[in-house]
């Protein structure tokens, strides 16, 4: 009975949160120090907000100062602070009564963020990373967590707070400038102050590396250095592909760690099924944990991360710049950067301040409208032919099998809605002799999406073989 007294207790203490210190019963606040009030909040509130939301604006806060019935709470950046006010103010107060039974007031500073895990777990010594130098910005706290991109986010996460209960592989998916890297950074970052023995590359490093070894004679600090790792970080497997050897030497670097316990995270701009130049050996292991597609963010995340931003360059953006630039760019964050740093350039260049004129003429410098080519029809077509492995001629021509209708409706859509074409030139291009057609294509294109994982796959993957990405509706 006492045995699995104990193993309850381990288990409720292993999967549950508990506040990190409480308060007694008549307890006087003046008698607490501000931080230790505040973490009592947090434990609270761990247990009421979604993990995501906690670790983005809760975890990196601290008390600082108690007086007379006003709690002050510093917070890492002036984003950070608007957002708790308008977001959690409500939910901040209540609990801050649940946990002291008084009526305390709270505001918001920005200060110098301290983390809560090094003052409660004191230093924690680290090592410098092998292979890629990380970028300091890239961490879990600078992420900004929307629906598109939450799975990957709590999967990375997980990695480094929960490894025995993490995927491995991880694979992340997503097209150019979507965070994929960012959360390969931040992994790191998180496994280095961890202690854990880590290795970050690219996979054209690991190709260079090994052929290197290949022509040295190094196989051995080759395997010695890739397979002695507790995690092992790669941005963009894609590169191997069609690489025979290299994939050989991958294959087996990934039997080796995945059966010694070791993590493995990988990034693609697509899935490994549509990856058409690995090996069937090397896609199938790739498949075994768990695939985190990061989808171009919402309009609401969109404008998350632009005020992010935004604070990162000290300039304050009015709303009306925010929904603006927000509604005309979704494919990916890089975009949205490089625009907000056009419309911050253009302001201090001119002296005038950023209003939604400005951010228009800006818009209209860095992203000109769509222009039209024959060889924009041509590389579509060939794109989707190639990944439902079918001759172009199909997609031209009058057969109408259900997998030469889907990919010849996958093609209208494409071209109507990230090309912009006419109509009339788009059924044309596909031989059809009414447009009416093309608008029926591209609509239930539209209308599956949403519901179909295969067919957001498919559409997925086309997008990111022509350099683009599948945005979502605002």
């Amino acid at each position: 009975m006492e045995k699995f007294l104990h193993f309850c207790l381990a288990f409720i203490t292993k999967t549950c949160y508990f506040p990190r210190c409480w308060i007694p019963w008549g307890q006087d606040l003046k008698e607490l120090a501000p931080d230790t009030l505040w973490q009592t909040v947090l434990g609270d509130l761990q247990l009421q907000v979604p993990r995501p939301t906690y670790d983005t604006w809760l975890r990196e806060t601290r008390g600082i100062t108690l007086s007379g019935n006003s709690l002050t709470v510093s917070v890492p950046s002036p984003f950070a602070a608007e957002w708790l006010e308008r977001r959690m103010f409500q939910l901040i107060q209540r609990t801050i009564r649940k946990v002291t039974r008084q009526a305390l007031g709270v505001t918001f500073q920005v200060g110098k963020a301290i983390s809560l895990r090094s003052s409660v777990e004191g230093p924690i010594t680290s090592q410098k990373p092998r292979g890629a130098s990380l970028n300091k910005r890239y961490t879990f706290n600078s992420f900004v967590v929307g629906a598109s991109n939450r799975l990957a986010y709590d999967a990375a996460m997980a990695v480094t707070e929960s490894p025995e209960q993490s995927y491995s592989p991880l694979f992340i998916y997503a097209g150019v400038g979507m965070g994929k890297t960012h959360l390969l950074h931040a992994v790191a970052h998180a496994s280095i102050t961890r202690g854990l023995n880590l290795l970050f590359v690219t996979s054209e490093q690991f190709t260079n590396e090994f052929i290197a070894a290949l022509r040295n004679h190094g196989t051995e600090d080759f395997r010695s250095r890739y397979r002695g790792v507790d995690v092992l970080l790669i941005d963009d497997i894609d590169f191997i592909g069609g690489k025979v050897q290299t994939q050989e030497s991958f294959f087996h670097t990934f039997n080796s760690l995945h059966n010694s316990g070791s993590k493995i995270i990988l990034t693609s701009d697509r899935p490994p099924r549509s990856l058409d130049l690995l090996g069937d050996r090397l896609r199938s292991r790739l498949e075994w944990g768990l695939m985190a597609n990061i989808k171009p963010p919402d309009l609401e995340t969109r404008k998350m991360i632009l005020r992010a931003k935004a604070t990162l360059l000290e300039v304050i953006l009015p709303e009306e710049v925010v929904h603006l630039v927000s509604t005309k760019i979704y494919r990916n964050i890089r975009e949205l950067e490089g625009v907000l740093n056009g419309i911050v350039s253009n302001s201090r260049a001119s002296g005038v301040p950023i209003t939604p004129s400005l951010a228009s003429q800006t818009l209209q410098d860095i992203v000109p409208p769509p222009s039209h080519s024959s060889r924009d029809y041509q590389q579509v077509l060939e794109a989707v032919a190639a990944h439902y492995g079918m001759p172009v001629n199909s997609l031209t021509g009058t057969l109408r099998t259900r997998e030469v209708s889907r990919a010849r409706q996958v093609s209208m859509y494409i071209l109507r809605e990230e090309f912009h074409f006419a109509l009339k030139s788009i059924a044309s291009t596909l031989g059809r002799s009414n447009h009416t057609t093309v608008i029926h294509g591209v609509s239930k294109i539209k209308s599956q999406l949403d519901t179909d994982s295969s067919l957001q796959q498919d559409v997925s993957g086309i997008l990111g073989s022509l350099g683009l990405q599948l945005p979502l509706s605002a």
